[in-house]
């Protein structure tokens, strides 16, 4: 079927092999889609290899067969049923989620299909197709495999489809049949077609194909070639066409769609790592206590605890569960576009409340990427749109005359009075040639129910009907809309053959070649016959790509428009056109068809060949574009600025236009020092300059400075001098990098990733070019803009506008900090409560290896006793209201670095776990130790009693000193956090309140039922809990008091919203000073701030927000709410 040449395959259509010479059929790959990792036959192995490469399973794994091989004091239960249940839960919920996309595949590689077989259509599946059918696909239709087009509906082969699902852009894009196939519009026909087509390997990317179709007639071969113009992608979706024929190239797990499902590299937060650093620590800390100790392994069974399994399975759920909370946020959605915030990747959700850096990119993301045409340069004149008329500089809008001074009116006007305008006369000018090529150099598509119809888009009356037009690009849509305002229409495309209305009067140029745009030119060009015959080429693009190329027209005056139009912020385009001769035609063709149909290099043939055309124009004028910013953006940039994160912008757009954007939308502040690294083409100049930066700064350090630097520059700086290179970054409140490609993007966070300081950084973009930047950063955001869904496909986070940034940020990205922060710490504190108690036992029973609690008890400690609360807390804690954190940037400044989760607060819950530890068991120890009598029945007082009295205590004040960190109450969190105790106690009276018959032993029976029914033992408990947390409380009070933090000041209750300050030093009222707050505090541990007696609220004389020049600073707040 398929004959692999180097590079290339081959493929005979409708699989007609050759009878004669050398064939060697090869089996490729069917038509089926795989999505889904597991089979029936290896869900089980392959699940348990993947889940036990995870060192923390690995681990409890190893002390469950300790205890299976030797004699230890705890039961192989106790190590093996956490991690039976973790290891069965997370296999359930990826075989759930793994017969889910089976259950997909199916549907898809079960669709029904038409394949035409042996002269006639045969419906069939889709994974039934093989490379080499001819498929029928109807309109509106997905097709099913990689197509290459053979034939439409439409005479001249031509189909539309959108290619949303794969890279979301909403345009028809037109694809073409080669003429001598265009023609087979029937089955019959099309089953007597013998050609073959060889094409390249599969590759992933969507929009490169190369490749040629040999067709046989009449005993001769025409060769044409084959382009991304021909191929049509799996997951397309036909359009404006009753049907077309395509035979099928890629099939399978070979399609583009199926190459782009190759996952990303695996990010991991901050605080995850952290995390693995702690576990490996606390190994080290269990070892040393053993060291001294013979029975090595025993011991390290019975120690394990400190090291919880639990934490993965909580924190795996808090990250899941708690991701759905920004799909959730109402703030974050866009009615507009009916768009709300998506979550890619849930594993870093407390890295948005780290962030140091945001890359951003301009068009698209700081902007609405929605173009309106405002002035034009044309032979070295300037214009301006006003009122739907094109008026030159200098010409009032309302002058007398002028009706007479749009270029509408002047096009066949007989007479022109005005002196300056005889030169407009003639149709064949500049201004003529300049709109028609805005008509003809483009991609724009027109809705096809608008060009049917004698009269096209005029209405009887000779005025234009709005038409609709469709453009992968938006500066195309605004200057085609642009001319169709002046005068001059594009009515469509019919057949090879572009449609113009200059003025009413009806124009048919027809359309030879494109030289499709792409990034490395920076310009696009057509070649058409114009209706006399010549031929024309009509070029737009860059500045710096049409400027050296032109050889006449007013080169220098457009210069200067341009850069007018760049200060202005408008996006700028050249427009070019040159005439061929008949025998630079002939040239001109032979050159392209030879560099179209080679199967090798074929890009860098047709970048020499396009090279060759685009030279000696004639320069015909400049276009100037404005992108308005999106909404509140400069709002957003000015509280990044205030929450300390350093804002880059980074964009491709020209120097000029990026300052201005950056100016505009408050990047750069009007009295920011600007300083330049542009235009620099060798490395010793780019050197000096960067030295000199370095000292200007050194030398104006009060003052605020912004660094511009252009692709080329960073180039060179990034070679050589990387080193001060970022030394100047660092040192500047903003930085703007200009002409950049894509992943010089990706190469300047890298660089700052690497840095030394290792800040953690974000990138958000809109656009295909902002992919690597997105994926190289920590935290990639896509924007849903229309620039396609590339960046929202491949980002962590997907936003529809960059105002949101803000709200993901300060509130979400601090939520999710602090709640992972406690609860990591939580959890190690609660461990080390746990072990220590332990650990002091063994000193009263010459380290014999026997236990203190029960292995029931050593079980359900992580799982059932304490796991509930801490989980809740992490879903639901606002430890400030979101709106004060909205409005407060400066807020966010209290969580950076890493702040609530380094040495120092790790430090705190340790020895706060030690220290409560020692209470538990020592004041168990001096309170009921020596009197072994004091149970109600005079039976002793045993060493399970012993033990049951330090779990019931530890359980208490673990679980109290949750609800101390808690903030926010919900009655869910009064349910788990109450529940827990009260679990804790009916499932004891049961426990030990019944002889179970699969028991072997049961130590605990009718142990807890003795220990409660001690008065001294409900004494114990209660002193014992109250000593442990006072201590905790007297410390939040001192340190609110004498050292509070901006986050605790911001700590306010608002009446009725459910939000409550726990530590009420937090609110006082007028006329109270600090002591009155702790006196009321000391009375009321687990009081509340009561609404009706606080009144303090917010004013502009607060010391602390006397600096804050936020323009969202919320106003004074009612002093009916705390």
């Amino acid at each position: 079927k398929i004959l692999w040449i180097h590079d290339t395959r081959t493929i005979y259509i409708a699989n007609r092999f050759p009878q004669h010479g050398h064939y060697v059929p090869q089996k490729f790959a069917d038509n089926r889609i795989i999505s889904s990792k597991y089979t029936v036959w290896n869900f089980v192995p392959k699940n348990l290899f993947e889940q036990f490469r995870r060192v923390a399973n690995f681990y409890f794994l190893i002390i469950f067969l300790v205890q299976l091989m030797i004699d230890t004091p705890t039961s192989p239960i106790t190590s093996g049923l956490p991690l039976f249940f973790v290891i069965t839960v997370t296999a359930i919920k990826q075989g759930y989620e793994d017969w889910l996309r089976h259950k997909a595949d199916n549907e898809v590689n079960g669709a029904p299909v038409y394949v035409v077989r042996s002269g006639g259509l045969v419906k069939t599946r889709s994974k039934n197709i093989r490379v080499g059918d001819i498929v029928r696909v109807a309109k509106d239709e997905t097709f099913p495999v990689d197509l290459v087009l053979l034939s439409s509906d439409r005479v001249d082969g031509s189909c539309h489809v959108t290619t949303a699902s794969l890279d979301g852009e909403t345009n028809l894009k037109t694809h073409v049949a080669v003429p001598e196939t265009a023609v087979l519009q029937s089955v019959a026909n099309l089953d007597k077609l013998v050609a073959v087509i060889e094409c390249q390997q599969p590759e992933a990317d969507l929009y490169r194909f190369v490749g040629r179709i040999t067709v046989s007639q009449q005993a001769e071969e025409i060769v044409r070639p084959l382009g991304p113009e021909s191929l049509l992608l799996r997951g397309a979706r036909l359009k404006n066409t009753k049907e077309i024929f395509g035979v099928a190239v890629y099939t399978g797990m070979e399609t583009k769609m199926a190459l782009n499902y190759k996952s990303k590299s695996q990010k991991r937060s901050a605080v995850e790592k952290y995390v693995y650093f702690l576990i490996p620590l606390l190994f080290v800390e269990v070892l040393i206590i053993l060291r001294f100790i013979s029975d090595f392994l025993a011991f390290l069974v019975l120690y394990n605890f400190i090291i919880p399994i639990s934490l993965y399975v909580t924190v795996e759920m808090q990250k899941f569960l708690g991701s759905f909370f920004i799909g959730w946020d109402l703030d974050l959605y866009h009615e507009e576009t009916n768009q709300r915030a998506q979550v890619n990747t849930s594993d870093l959700n407390e890295e948005l409340g780290q962030v140091e850096y945001v890359f951003t990119d301009k068009t698209g993301t700081l902007t609405e990427n929605e173009m309106q045409f405002r002035e034009c340069s044309i032979n070295g004149i300037k214009y301006q749109e006003v009122n739907g008329k094109l008026t030159p500089e200098g010409f009032p809008e309302d002058s007398p005359d002028g009706n007479r001074h749009g270029l509408v009116r002047l096009f066949g006007f007989p007479t022109i009075s005005h002196p300056r305008w005889k030169v407009f006369y003639f149709r064949e000018i500049f201004e003529e040639l300049f709109l028609k090529a805005v008509c003809l150099c483009h991609t724009v598509q027109i809705n096809a129910d608008q060009t049917d119809g004698a009269d096209g888009p005029w209405h009887a009356n000779g005025i234009t009907a709005p038409l609709e037009y469709y453009a992968s690009s938006p500066d195309e849509k605004a200057l085609v809309e642009a001319a169709s305002r002046v005068g001059v229409v594009f009515t469509g495309i019919s057949g090879d053959s572009m449609e113009v209305k200059s003025l009413g009067k009806p124009e048919r140029y027809k359309l030879l070649h494109v030289l499709e745009f792409d990034p490395n030119r920076r310009r696009m060009s057509v070649i058409v016959e114009s209706p006399s015959g010549e031929k024309l080429l009509f070029t737009k693009g860059a500045e710096s790509s049409i400027l050296p190329r032109s050889k006449s027209g007013e080169i220098d005056k457009t210069r200067i428009h341009v850069d007018e139009f760049a200060l202005k912020g408008l996006r700028t385009l050249c427009v070019a056109y040159r005439r061929f001769t008949p025998e630079e035609y002939q040239e001109i063709g032979k050159r392209l068809h030879e560099a179209r149909t080679a199967l090798q290099q074929r890009e860098e043939r047709l970048a020499d060949v396009f090279n060759f055309i685009e030279r000696d124009l004639e320069l015909l004028g400049a276009t100037g574009v404005e992108d308005k910013l999106q909404e509140k953006v400069q709002e957003t940039i000015e509280a990044l600025r205030l929450a300390g994160i350093k804002v880059w912008v980074l964009t491709g757009d020209k120097h000029e236009t990026a300052v201005s954007v950056s100016l505009s939308c408050g990047h750069f502040h009007r009295t920011m020092n600007i300083l330049e690294l542009v235009q620099h083409k060798s490395d010793s100049t780019c050197a000096e300059q960067l030295r000199q930066l370095a000292k200007r700064i050194k030398e104006d350090h009060v003052i605020q400075h912004g660094l511009v630097v252009d692709g080329t520059s960073l180039s060179l700086a990034l070679r050589e001098h990387e080193k001060l290179f970022m030394e100047v970054c660092k040192n500047c409140s903003a930085v703007l990098c200009c002409r950049m490609a894509p992943l010089q993007k990706a190469k300047v966070i890298r660089l700052l990733k690497t840095s030394p300081e290792k800040p953690i950084t974000l990138a958000i973009g809109d656009g295909a070019n902002d992919v690597s930047m997105i994926q190289e950063a920590h935290v990639g955001i896509g924007i849903m803009g229309k620039e396609g869904r590339q960046a929202v496909r491949n980002s962590d986070y997907a936003i529809a506008r960059f105002k949101f940034l803000s709200k993901l940020l300060f509130v979400h990205g601090h939520f999710y900090y602090i709640r992972i922060a406690t609860l990591v710490q939580y959890f190690f504190y609660k461990n080390v409560c746990f072990i220590t108690p332990q650990f002091l036992y063994q000193f009263f029973c010459l380290f014999s290896q026997q236990t203190l609690y029960d292995s029931v008890y050593l079980t359900l400690y992580n799982i059932c006793f304490t796991s509930l609360p801490v989980l809740i807390y992490s879903l639901f804690e606002q430890h400030v209201h979101p709106h004060v954190l909205q409005s407060k940037p400066v807020l966010y400044r209290d969580i950076s670095k890493n702040a609530h989760l380094g040495f120092k607060p790790f430090l705190y819950w340790t020895i706060l776990g030690f220290f409560h530890a020692f209470v538990f068991f020592y004041g168990s120890y001096l309170l009921m130790g020596e009197d072994t009598s004091l149970l109600g029945n005079g039976q002793m007082f045993g060493n399970w009693t012993f033990g049951t009295l330090v779990f019931t205590v530890m359980v208490i004040t673990v679980t109290m000193k949750m609800a101390l960190e808690t903030h926010f109450w919900t009655w869910i969190n009064h349910f788990v956090t109450w529940g827990s105790i009260v679990f804790y106690f009916i499932f004891s009276l049961f426990y030990g309140g019944i002889i179970w018959p699969f028991l072997h032993t049961q130590d605990m029976y009718f142990v807890f039922v003795q220990l409660l029914s001690s008065g001294s033992a409900w004494f114990a408990i209660i002193l014992i809990v109250v000593a442990c947390l006072f201590i905790d409380v007297v410390k939040k009070v001192l340190y609110r008091h004498l050292q509070p933090t901006s986050t605790e000041k911001a700590q306010l209750t608002e009446a009725g919203s459910g939000i409550n300050c726990l530590d009420s030093m937090c609110c006082f009222s007028d006329g109270e000073t600090a002591c009155t707050s702790v006196r009321r505090m000391l009375e009321r541990l687990m009081g509340r701030c009561s609404p009706t007696r606080v009144n303090r609220s917010w004013s502009s004389s607060d010391p602390f927000y006397a600096n804050d020049r936020s323009i969202l600073t919320l106003s004074t707040m009612d002093s009916a709410t705390c």
